[in-house]
Order: structure tokens, then C-alpha cells, then sequence
């Protein structure tokens, strides 16, 4: 017999005949349907949808089977929801669905279920409720009543109705249970449900107890620790962080720094040990400071070294002018390091006078190459473990001065500048020049050992730049490096840097304002030739710096507003003028010459002096010299007695004249070679009377043949000559290939010439041609002293 009733279709739950539902109602249709049923009988048709989803069903939306059921309590919200409580009647199937007034309504059809009886029936349903207990004890939603009120069913389909209702399974699987009428089925349907539940139940019961575990053994230790770190407390024994955490700590770095495989081992050991030590033991301290020193190195960390070639030749350019040689070499290594991504770290050693550069240079590098930048000045260092670190067995023992800075940097390939290498001590207690060797060996420093750590240290990305006033250095470590030489600056090259840096730097220095205070060119070009006298510009900064002093005064003083100096008023600023510029002779003398030297702070002039006295045939030297100058003065006066009548000097005067010669300067030491030629030229020039051209100067050693041999420091050499006023410079033959890298300014500023043979340099430095005479044996026999005169002696005298 066919019924209509309002229909209320459900999104997500299927009600069963004899449940008692709570719902909440919020489409209009539904709550339009409630209020007709309310209207009529109460009476109302609960349907699920197929879709939950869907806002609007039709009939192909909503399954085919239902429940007819009574409404027992309607409550309207303020929100506009309906909350009601249903009651499930009977199972009834959809035929028609239609739209009445707003809402759907629905003519159903009864639908008649099986009987079931029988022992096998009661049996199925003392398992579903045992299995039902089960179910109930691991699902925590359902109340614990429930299964009692189970037991109490005796009718087998409302039995199965009730576990239906009370299982937690999809809506497909809950529609399922309600179509099928054989409430035996049903019986079995739900009890292979539950089974299923149960299994998945069963895990997360499982699962929850094992978090359980961890949790309340994390909480267990948590308090123990925390217990711990009060009587620790109590008994004085922490300090602001407690052991505790220092152990997590450091464990948790072991964890997650790029360590290598023996650094991790080592680490994890010394971990270990701590963990068994008391805090506060001396033993405990050690090995503390020991993982601070590994563990803070930069493992795995690298700065991105910068590619850009254009920018690096800016960088250089903007910060050092001139040095051209050096940038040169830099920007080719960046070249080679950004096409190959990979160049064991160049050893690079900067050599020349102070003042020119070096450390600063080292500074600019870093920027180039986008490194971090360390400095480790190594003058005085005469221990071994300064570079290597002690051994941990001594007490207060620390890393050497490369794994403490590689620590300082923070990252595995800094720039690493080893400042005034030359200065390292040495003596019985130690060689750090030795212990260099294996820093600076690029075929050994990928496993560099620092007695400290007791770990290979990987140094192959590191670039080490050196520095040296000289190469004063053992024969084995300059043969790892790769020396470049820093001359010195030429006086446009001064004048350029002090105005691009040097000025402006003091300005600031001073605290003095814009156009306070000012420095012409002419007289700072002055303060170079009159004041200062050296390769680099260390002297001349602190000129500007006095000039700078005595400017900013007087502005406070009230006497000027702002300061010009120009070489008219400069004498008032720096006072008396220190050296002399120009020639180094007012005019022609004889006798005297200007030689060059090469001196570790640039090259100087080096007057050579020669006047003859009445004697016997002897030779006196005077002004501090070394053995081999002594013995270059004893050569070119062989060379001069062997020719002396092709110069038109008479054998016999050196039976009645006694030579001497001296350099000026007689408190400063001298030695070497290559002023052979000059003092050829002064001892000819005197024993000629020829005067030597004032505006000449002359390097190059001398032989007993009288050929020229070339020198060394030839740039430094030039550049004296330049800041001596001279004009004519006389350099050996076989450094003629070395004006190549003389900077274009010097060779235009001079009159640079090659000379082989002694020959050439008397004709060029003397005023006058020199005259061969002839001089025959029998000369030589009337110019002998009369009888019971004693011999000369032609030997040189010390």
C-alpha cells in the first residue's frame, strides 16, 4: 500500500528503523519538509544521498531504500538552522519523488523483511554482540552502555539494525545494511564490518600506545634532567647554561655539521668521554675547549668566490694605482678560477720596501675575489707550534695561529695573509719557517695536521698571500711561492695616490670639513722631493698628516678659516726641508761619482769618493763596507794598474800616491757588487784629473777584463736616479732585456744606456776623452825608487 511523505534527504548518515537520531536541518527544502510533517502527523521519509555534496537532489541523487520515521522534537536555532530529533519506523522504497509547496515529497512503498529464527540465528547473534563488546572497548566514541542495551535485543533484525547503527563505516556500506531485508545477512554483514574495524582499531591502539611510551619516557627524562640541573644548581656546580644543555648542544652540532668522516668519529668520541666526566674535572675542561675549537671550524662552508673579471680590475684599480704587474697576475688566477671552478689556492708573495702596499693589496684581493679576509702578522714568531698548535697533553694548550683564524674566518676559503713572512724567528727553541712548509705546499695542504686537533684540515681552498721587505727566507720556502716584486712608486705615481687616498684619508682623520683644509699638487710634489726620501709613501702620509695637525690648529686658534698649502708657505707647515733634490753634485768634481744602490727600503744614491795621498803604492777604504765591496775596489784596482797607460795614467804613480776611497754615509753598512764600474770611474777620474759628469750615474759589477756584469734591482735603481734629479743613467748591457717591465713614465724621465766594457762608461761619465800614452820597460826601470828604498806594495789594505 503506497504513502506520500514529506522527504528529508541526508548528506552523510543513514538512519536505521528504531534509532533515535539527533539532525541538523539548514537547506530550505528540508526545513520546509520538516514543517509540513510537524503540521500533519509528524510523519516524515529519511533518504541519503548518493552525492553528500549535492545542494539540490532530484531522484537519480538519492538511494532507492529509506526509513519512515516520526519526528519527536523540533527546535529552530538563531542562526536559522533546525535541530530534530527522529525516530526510525519502518523501511520503505522510493517510487515517486515530486515537489509539493516548497519542499519534495515523496510516495513510498512498504517493504516487507524475512524472518529469521533458529539456533544458527541465536548463535550469530550472541557472536555479533561479543564482537560488538570487543568493537566497543577499542572505539572510544561509543558509550559504555551501549553493548548492554544490545544485550537486552531479542529480535534478530533489531539487533542487526542496532549494531548498524552504532558501527563506524561509510555511508555506501551503512545503505548497504539497510537494503538487506534477511536480517541474518545483516547479522553477518555487520559482524564481517566489525572485523574489519576491529583490525584497523586494534593498530591504532598500537600505534597510540607506543607514542604513549616515547612520550612519557621523553617527559621521564625531561624531569630527571631538569632535577638534575636543581642539584646542580644547589651545589654550585652550573653556570648560566647548565651541563645538560651543553651536552644537547654540542651533540646536536655533531648532528648537523657537514663534518668529515674523521672529524665525526673524533667528535663523537671526545662526546662520549665528556658525558662519563664530572662537570667541573680538569680533564672535562679539555675536552670542552678541544670539540669548541672542532666544532667551530667552518666545515662544508664556502664564501661564492665573485667571477666577475671586469669588477675584480675595478676593485684593484679603484683602490692601488700603479702596481700593474701585481693586478695583472690576480685578475689571470680569477680568470683560470672561474672558467675551471676549481685552483688549488695560489701561494703568493708580495715583495719591497715598506710603504708600498702590500698588506693593503692582500685587503684588496679579498674584495676582488669576494673572500673573507685574514691577517697573521708572522714577525717575531719563532715556535713551531705558533703555526702547528701544541699537543693537548700540555696543560694550556691551543691550536696554531692557521686553524684558530680558519675558525675567525667562518668560512673554508679565506684570503690568508702572511705578513712580514721575512721577520719569522729562528733559533734552538724553534722553525716556523719549517712549519710553513706544509701550509704553504699546495701538494700537501689538502691534509694539513695541526698537532692540536690531531685531524687533516683541508687547506687547498684557502689562498695564502705573502709578504717580505726582502727574500731573506730559507732556499725551500721561497721555492713554494710565487714571488712578485713591488718596486716602489715614481713621484707622479706618489703625487697620483696621495691625492686619490692619501689626503683624503687624513682630512678625515682630523675631523677637518670640506675646503678647510688643501694640498696643491706643486706643493705636494714639493713635500715628496724635500721631505721625504723612500720607496713607498709611509713617510709621506705622515707628512700630510703634520700638515693636516698644523692646518687644523690654526683654524682653532681662530688665525684662518681654511688652509692651502703650495710650496711657497709650505716650510712653515713641515718645517725645514729634510734632503736635498736635484743633483747630488753642485758641479763636475773629480773623483766623485754617483752610483746607485738597492737598499730593502727602495734604492738610494751612493756617492763614490777617491783622492790620492803621497805614499807608497796602498789603498785605503773607508765607510762601512762588506767583504764583497772590499773586494769589488780591489778588483777594479787590478783592472786599473793592468791598463793603466791605455787611460793615460802613468804606471810610476802608484810607487809615490797611496789611494782612498770612501762612501759617504759612513755609518750605514754597504756591500755587494755592482758598484764596480762607479769605482773604476772615481779612481780613474782622480788619477787623471778628468772631472765626472755631475748628471751621470752608474750601476753594473766589474771583472779583471773590465766587461760590465749586469745587477739586480735594476727598477729600484732607476727610481733613485729619477728622484735624484739625474739625467743619464749607465746600466750592463744584459739588463737591457729587464727595461721591458720599467714603467713607460721612468724610461721617458731618464737617458737609459747599455754599457758592456768599462771602455764605454769612462768615455760617457768623464768630461774629457782620456789619452793613451806609451810606457816602455825602460819608463817603467827610471821611475823605480833610488837604491835602499823599500818596494811598494800594490796590495790592497784592510
Amino acid at each position: 500500500m503506497t504513502q506520500s511523505y514529506p522527504v528529508l534527504p541526508l548528506r552523510d548518515i543513514v538512519v536505521f528503523p528504531h534509532m533515535i537520531v539527533p539532525l541538523f536541518v539548514g537547506r530550505d527544502k528540508s526545513v520546509a519538509a520538516l514543517e509540513a510533517a510537524m503540521n500533519a502527523d509528524k510523519e516524515i521519509f529519511l533518504v541519503a544521498q548518493l552525492d553528500p555534496s549535492e545542494d539540490d537532489p532530484v531522484r537519480d541523487d538519492l538511494y532507492d531504500i529509506g526509513v519512515t520515521a516520526t519526528v519527536l522534537q523540533l527546535l529552530k536555532l538563531p542562526d536559522g538552522t533546525v535541530r530534530v530529533l527522529v525516530e526510525g519506523k519502518t523501511r520503505a522504497s522510493l517510487d515517486v519523488l515530486s515537489e509539493t509547496d516548497g519542499y519534495l515529497t515523496a510516495t513510498v512503498l512498504p517493504v516487507e523483511e524475512a524472518v529469521a529464527e533458529g539456533n544458527e540465528v541465536s548463535a550469530l547473534m550472541r557472536s555479533v554482540i561479543d564482537q560488538f563488546e570487543n568493537y566497543a572497548k577499542l572505539n572510544r566514541k561509543l558509550p559504555a552502555e551501549t553493548a548492554v542495551q544490545l544485550n537486552e535485543i531479542e529480535d534478530a533484525s533489531r539487533l542487526a539494525d542496532a549494531v548498524a547503527a552504532n558501527i563506524s563505516v561509510k555511508v555506501s556500506d551503512k545503505q548497504s545494511l539497510l537494503v538487506e531485508v534477511d536480517p541474518a545477512k545483516r547479522l553477518e554483514m555487520a559482524f564481517a564490518f566489525m572485523e574489519g574495524e576491529l583490525g584497523v582499531l586494534q593498530v591504532e591502539k598500537k600505534i597510540k600506545s607506543r607514542v604513549k611510551r616515547q612520550m612519557e619516557k621523553t617527559q621521564r627524562e625531561y624531569y630527571l634532567n631538569e632535577q638534575l640541573k636543581a642539584i646542580q644548581r644547589e651545589l654550585g656546580n652550573e653556570g648560566e647554561e647548565g651541563e645538560g644543555d651543553e651536552i644537547a648542544e654540542l651533540t646536536q652540532k655533531i648532528a648537523t655539521l657537514k663534518l668529515s668522516k674523521e672529524a665525526r668519529t673524533k667528535a663523537t668520541g671526545e662526546l662520549k668521554k665528556l658525558k662519563s666526566m664530572a662537570p667541573m674535572s680538569a680533564e672535562a675542561t679539555v675536552i670542552r675547549n678541544y670539540l669548541d675549537v672542532l666544532l667551530g671550524l667552518p666545515w662544508g662552508k664556502k664564501s661564492k668566490i665573485k667571477k666577475d673579471i671586469a669588477a675584480a680590475q675595478a676593485i684593484l684599480d679603484e683602490d692601488h694605482y700603479a702596481l700593474e704587474k701585481v693586478k695583472d697576475r690576480i685578475v689571470e688566477y680569477l680568470a683560470v678560477q672561474a672558467r675551471t671552478n676549481k685552483l688549488k689556492g695560489p701561494i703568493l708573495c708580495l715583495v719591497g720596501p715598506p710603504g708600498v702596499g702590500k698588506t693593503s693589496l692582500g685587503k684588496s684581493i679579498a674584495k676582488a675575489t669576494g673572500r673573507e679576509f685574514i691577517r697573521q702578522s708572522l714577525g717575531g714568531v719563532r715556535d713551531e707550534a705558533e703555526i702547528r698548535g701544541h699537543r693537548r697533553t700540555y696543560i694550556g694548550s691551543l691550536p696554531g695561529k692557521i686553524v684558530t683564524n680558519l675558525k675567525k674566518a667562518g668560512t673554508s676559503n679565506p684570503l690568508f695573509l702572511l705578513d712580514e713572512i721575512d721577520k719569522l724567528g729562528q733559533d734552538f727553541r724553534g722553525d716556523p719557517a719549517s712549519a710553513l712548509l706544509e701550509v704553504l705546499d699546495p701538494e700537501q695542504n689538502s691534509k694539513f695536521q695541526d698537532h692540536y686537533l690531531e685531524l687533516d684540515i683541508d687547506l687547498s681552498d684557502v689562498m695564502f698571500v705573502t709578504t717580505a721587505n726582502t727574500l731573506n727566507l730559507p732556499q725551500p720556502l721561497l721555492d713554494r711561492m710565487e714571488i712578485i716584486r713591488l718596486e716602489g712608486y715614481t713621484e707622479d705615481e706618489k703625487v697620483e695616490i696621495a691625492q686619490r687616498h692619501l689626503i683624503e684619508k687624513q682630512i678625515e682623520a682630523h675631523g677637518l670639513k670640506a675646503g678647510e683644509f688643501t694640498l696643491t699638487t706643486e706643493g705636494l710634489r714639493a713635500l715628496i722631493q724635500y721631505y721625504t726620501r723612500e720607496a713607498g709613501v709611509r713617510t709621506l702620509e705622515r707628512e700630510i698628516a703634520r700638515l693636516a695637525r698644523k692646518a687644523l690648529r690654526q683654524i682653532l686658534e681662530g688665525k684662518v678659516t681654511s688652509v692651502t698649502v703650495t710650496p711657497d708657505n709650505l716650510a712653515d707647515f713641515a718645517g725645514v726641508k729634510k734632503y736635498r733634490y736635484g743633483l747630488s753634485e753642485e758641479e763636475n768634481q773629480i773623483g766623485a761619482v754617483t752610483g746607485l744602490a738597492w737598499t730593502e727600503v727602495g734604492g738610494e744614491l751612493l756617492t763614490i769618493e777617491s783622492v790620492t795621498v803621497p805614499g807608497k803604492g796602498g789603498a785605503k777604504v773607508t765607510g762601512k763596507l762588506g767583504d764583497v765591496m772590499k773586494e769589488s775596489i780591489e778588483t777594479a784596482l787590478s783592472f786599473i794598474k793592468a791598463r793603466a797607460p791605455s787611460y793615460g795614467i802613468k804606471p810610476s804613480i802608484f810607487a809615490r800616491k797611496d789611494l782612498h776611497i770612501h762612501l759617504p754615509e759612513g755609518a750605514v753598512p754597504k756591500d755587494g757588487p755592482s758598484a764596480g764600474i762607479g769605482i773604476v770611474t772615481a779612481i780613474v777620474s782622480t788619477l787623471t784629473g778628468v772631472p765626472v759628469r755631475r748628471d751621470i750615474a752608474m750601476t753594473g759589477e766589474v771583472t779583471l777584463r773590465g766587461r760590465v756584469l749586469p745587477i739586480g734591482g735594476l727598477r729600484e735603481k732607476l727610481l733613485a736616479a729619477l728622484r735624484g734629479g739625474i739625467k743619464t743613467v749607465l746600466i750592463p748591457a744584459e739588463n737591457e732585456k729587464d727595461l721591458v717591465e720599467i714603467p713607460t713614465n721612468i724610461r721617458e724621465g731618464l737617458t737609459i744606456i747599455p754599457v758592456a766594457h768599462v771602455d764605454e762608461v769612462l768615455r760617457l761619465a768623464l768630461t774629457d776623452p782620456l789619452t793613451a800614452i806609451d810606457w816602455s820597460e825602460a819608463d817603467e826601470l827610471a821611475a823605480l825608487p833610488p837604491a835602499g828604498v823599500a818596494p811598494i806594495g800594490g796590495g790592497v789594505h784592510h
